[in-house]
């Protein structure tokens, strides 16, 4: 990939080079659906305000209990709350999940989303953001991950590490920077994936909510953050 120009108040060069070199730190993934819409959607409503690890054991708690879409719809909430307890938030998430399911019944006459394959990026993210429990994170991520949709996810890792390179501003907040990110870079799934999954894991290994690992990020040249602290620490006084 060519060098770009970081002329400054460029966003699209600068969140080109981010690309860039995420890219030659971590590789390029292909991407291929890791799992089925429904899973990815459901998993996905599981994950909010919890570890990676407690998702996965709740989703495959539940599913080894009912192993199907109909029988988790049907269940009493208590019982279902109580398959994915571990999440977090485990009651609130069960009536999320049993309402959604009921609305995609309703609309498709099964338990299936495969009809947002035909949708437009716009149309698809709008009217999986009118079920219970789905914001524009989880969204995006569906359409992007299962169906190859040109959009982007912005968890806390992208929103953090984009604030701090200066990609989009300190008071954007994740629900705005979907949007704002998405604009700098090309309408292209491949590209949007890669930045999503390189800026997550920049986020999770590096770029650290506390004491950030300056010396192991490849970023920290273009990265305003980075100016700053090192300004702060070259000052008169500054210990």
């Amino acid at each position: 990939m060519p060098e770009v120009s970081l002329a400054a108040g460029d966003l699209s060069a600068r969140a080109l080079e981010v690309h860039r070199r995420l890219i030659e730190f971590y590789g390029e993934r292909r991407l291929i659906p890791r799992r089925g819409p429904m899973h990815e959607l459901v998993a996905t409503m599981l994950s909010h305000r919890t570890t990676q690890k407690n998702e996965a054991q709740a989703y495959e708690r539940m599913w080894r209990q009912y192993g199907s879409w109909e029988a988790i719809r049907d269940a009493p909430l208590e019982d279902l709350a109580q398959a994915i307890r571990g999440a977090n938030f485990e009651y609130a998430k069960a009536g999320n999940i049993q309402r959604a399911l009921r609305i995609i019944t309703e609309t498709e006459g099964k338990p299936s989303i495969d009809f947002l394959r035909d949708l437009s990026p716009e149309e698809g993210r709008n009217w999986l953001m009118r079920l219970p429990g789905v914001g524009i994170k989880t969204a995006s991520l569906v359409l992007l991950f299962c169906f190859g949709k040109p959009l982007l996810p912005v968890d806390t890792h992208v929103h953090r590490v984009s604030q701090r390179v200066g990609l989009i501003g300190r008071k954007v907040s994740a629900a705005a920077a979907h949007e704002e990110l998405l604009a700098l870079l090309p309408p292209d799934p491949q590209t949007l994936y890669n930045f999503h999954v390189n800026l997550l894991h920049l986020g999770q290994q590096v770029c650290l909510s506390r004491a950030p690992r300056h010396g192991k990020c490849p970023l920290r040249d273009v990265c305003d953050y980075y100016r700053e602290e090192e300004t702060q620490s070259t000052e008169p006084g500054a210990r």
